[in-house]
């Protein structure tokens, strides 16, 4: 039987959003909402990795284990690597702090892609883009993916750029990995790439080291919240 951990990185110190876990979502922090859907999944124990203890303090009231990281990770997956280390299980679920909505069976979905191939690394999500706007949206990450299913390349820019009008629909990353656990503890000593700076997506890395991330694309879409202005907008949808 394959081991599930859902783990959910979280810090403080957003440099768009400061304090962003613990903003005020129909009456309780935006992460009590992420790890109550981690919960409703259903298919692993969840845990919150930081470095605050306020946000723990949050985590542990909401009914999550909390592992207490250092200050300095710079991608949510190098700090639930540190996490896991002494921990069991086979498939770690990075599921971010920052998405509050996220359907229960999207978590469950993204784990299915082992099932089929179990010599995969990583896998993701993806749905097709709902607005045009969001195409030139630089806080709306955008995927291509080969015929195989795997990521090709993430954008912040419009990938791939309609230079001429076909009939192809752009899909928008969804911000929830799965990783298996060895995988996930050597992505932490892979070099960062030039691509993963300046884009600042962490999973570029990976595709830069020649690893493949799989993509399955469905009715996965929800409001990630990277921005004051995109808590506004969930507030209206809850």
């Amino acid at each position: 039987m394959t081991d599930i951990l859902i783990g959910i990185p979280a810090r403080f110190a957003s440099t768009r959003f400061p304090g962003k876990p613990l903003a005020d979502l129909a009456g309780k922090p935006m992460l009590a909402h992420v790890i109550e859907r981690a919960k409703k999944a259903n298919i692993g124990d969840v845990f919150v990795a930081t470095d605050n203890e306020r946000i723990a303090d949050v985590a542990h009231t909401y009914g999550a284990d909390v592992f207490m990281s250092k200050l300095e990770h710079q991608s949510g997956s190098e700090r639930l690597a540190e996490a896991v280390q002494h921990m069991n299980c086979d498939i770690v679920i990075n599921l971010q702090g920052d998405e509050p909505l996220i359907n229960p069976l999207a978590i469950q979905a993204v784990v299915k892609p082992f099932q089929d191939h179990p010599n995969l690394e990583m896998a993701t999500l993806a749905h097709p883009l709902l607005r045009d706007e969001d195409l030139h949206d630089p806080n709306v990450v955008k995927v291509v993916c080969n015929a195989q299913g795997n990521a090709m390349y993430f954008s912040r820019s419009a990938i791939p750029y309609p230079r001429k009008e076909e009939n192809c629909t752009p899909l928008q990353h969804v911000g929830l990995y799965a990783y298996t656990k060895d995988f996930l503890l050597h992505y932490s000593t892979l070099q960062d790439c030039p691509s993963g700076k300046s884009e600042q997506l962490e999973q570029l890395r990976v595709l830069h080291h020649g690893y493949n991330i799989a993509v399955t694309s469905g009715d996965f879409h929800c409001l990630g919240i990277d921005t004051p202005e995109d808590l506004e907008r969930a507030r209206e949808l809850i």
